[in-house]
Formats: structure tokens, sequence, C-alpha cells
């Protein structure tokens, strides 16, 4: 009966203090803002997008990718797991700074594509009026019959 009792009070002990553990992180001194939050997503996306399909540029400009991030927005790694941990067990705050990173990327895009029909249109263009250049040219080059010599 006492081994009974013993092992309920251990169990409801352990439930409380386990659950005292679910407050989450408490905040960091040094929290990153939202705003800035959202740039450092930002940048670590397109980062990680552009080592992945230029492995070799990436690699010539000596750029590092795990400590670029860090040096732009003056950060340690510490300071960024913690307030990533922080942001990330309140998920109303994390969704919305993740949100608006994902609405930033979808923009540039679209600008991206814009660029691309712009230069592709100008190529196009470009294209056109060598050909029709060099089909005027060819007209003209066409000799035309000899005219007769008048004595």
């Amino acid at each position: 009966m006492i081994l009974k009792r013993i092992l309920l009070f251990l169990g409801i002990l352990l439930s409380v203090l386990a659950c005292n553990r679910f407050n989450g992180p408490d905040k960091p001194k040094n929290l990153i803002p939202e705003d800035k939050m959202i740039d450092i997503l930002i940048d670590s996306k397109l980062l990680t997008s552009a080592n992945s399909s230029n492995k070799k540029v990436m690699r010539d400009s000596n750029l590092n990718i795990n400590t670029y991030v860090y040096k732009k927005y003056n950060i340690d790694s510490l300071q960024f797991a913690e307030s990533n941990a922080y942001y990330a067990f309140h998920v109303e705050v994390y969704d919305s700074i993740y949100s608006k990173a994902i609405d930033s990327l979808e923009r540039l895009v679209v600008k991206l594509k814009d660029i691309e029909a712009a230069e592709w249109k100008a190529q196009t263009k470009k294209e056109e009026e060598e050909f029709l250049k060099s089909q005027a040219k060819e007209k003209d080059s066409i000799v035309s019959p000899p005219k007769p010599i008048k004595n």
C-alpha cells in the first residue's frame, strides 16, 4: 500500500515537472526582431537554393553559406538558434514570420520572371532586327542584269 502511494506521488510529481517544461523557452535577451528574422530566413533560403544549383560558383567565390548570413546580420549561431527555438515554440508568431518570408520569396520569383521575359523579348527583337538587316543586305547584293551599252 505504501509502495502504491509512493509511486502515485512520484507519478504526479513527474507529471507536474514535465508539464512545467511546456511553458517553452524563455525569451532570449538577444532575441532577433521579427522583421530581421524574416530577412534572415529569406537570405538563408536564397543561399540554400543558389548553393544547390550552382555549387561550383559558390565554391569558387569562397562563400560559406553557414557564416554569410550571420556576418551580414551581425548575429551568431547561438543567437539564431535561441531566437529560432523561441519563435518555433510560439507557433502563431513563427507562422507569421514564415508566411511573410514565403510571400517575399514569391514576389522575388514573379519579379525574376518579369525580368527574364523582358530580356527574352529584347533578345528576340534584336535577333529579328539582325535577320531583317541581313535580308536587306542580301536583297541589295543581288546583281541586277547588266544594262546594254550604248555606242
